[in-house]
């Protein structure tokens, strides 16, 4: 449960930092820091479902993707993992989106060199 815990905080501070670097993404709640943080952790929880759910099957489908570009197809995958949490966000009512697929590119490797540095800091428990 700790390392759920950890890695949906994790999820929170790579998201808040592509907010904070990209004028596409947003979190347009104008409510108080506290609502903005509950939303926050909500699309953290989300795309760390979309992340355990979604995209295993995607990478697999996309293999020989993976291998005739050496992994750069990552970002690709990347990106369409943050485009469909933008969606579904959208769907659920929480006020996150994403402009487009470069930004979604962009975000995608922001949010990747986020999360390994904070999991780096992080403890690892189980």
């Amino acid at each position: 449960m700790t390392n759920f815990v950890v890695k949906t905080l994790a999820n929170a501070a790579a998201l808040a930092v592509a907010i904070w670097l990209l004028s596409g993404i947003t979190l347009d709640d104008g409510s108080s820091t506290g609502r903005r943080t509950l939303t926050l952790i909500l699309v953290a929880l989300v795309f760390g479902l979309v992340n355990l759910l979604v995209k295993p099957v995607v990478k697999l489908f996309s293999l020989p993707l993976f291998v005739l570009t050496l992994g750069l197809f990552t970002l690709v995958v990347n990106a369409l993992m943050l485009l469909l949490t933008s969606w579904l966000a959208t769907q659920l009512d929480l006020s996150f989106h994403v402009d487009g697929f470069w930004t979604a590119i962009l975000g995608g490797l922001i949010i990747s060199i986020v999360s390994w540095a904070v999991n780096m800091v992080l403890p690892e428990k189980n």
